[in-house]
């Protein structure tokens, strides 16, 4: 059993490695950071002023959040959107290694209920 253990283990380790080294979907995968960093910025903040702002002290505010909104935040989001989209894959990695190591475990007690009952 310790033999599948360490074998389940060391397969999900070599798939998530894959996963993250893997050229190939680097196409799927920058095309799903854009979508996730698209619906980030498109999702903009808004503000409310407590009182009626003035005309200058408006325009200077839409100029500093279409500044931040179109040359500061799109790399940021991007960097982060990376980062939740490799851990979304090793996540769904590691809920198969744990249905198989599942399996392993329920193979185990069927063969062990199988003797005890001889």
């Amino acid at each position: 059993m310790k033999k599948k253990f360490r074998d389940l283990l060391h397969r999900f380790k070599v798939e998530s490695f894959k996963t993250s080294h893997n050229h190939e979907t680097d196409e799927e995968l920058a095309r799903e950071i854009k979508r996730f960093s698209e619906t980030a910025l498109n999702d903009a903040f808004s503000f409310h002023f407590q009182k009626d702002p003035s005309p200058e002290r408006l325009e200077t505010f839409n100029m500093i959040k279409n500044y931040t909104l179109q040359s500061l935040m799109p790399p940021v989001i991007e960097k982060i959107m990376h980062r939740v989209v490799s851990v979304e894959r090793q996540h769904r990695l590691m809920v198969k290694m744990l249905d198989e190591l599942l399996e392993i475990l329920s193979e185990e007690d069927q063969k062990s209920g199988a003797r005890g009952a001889v």
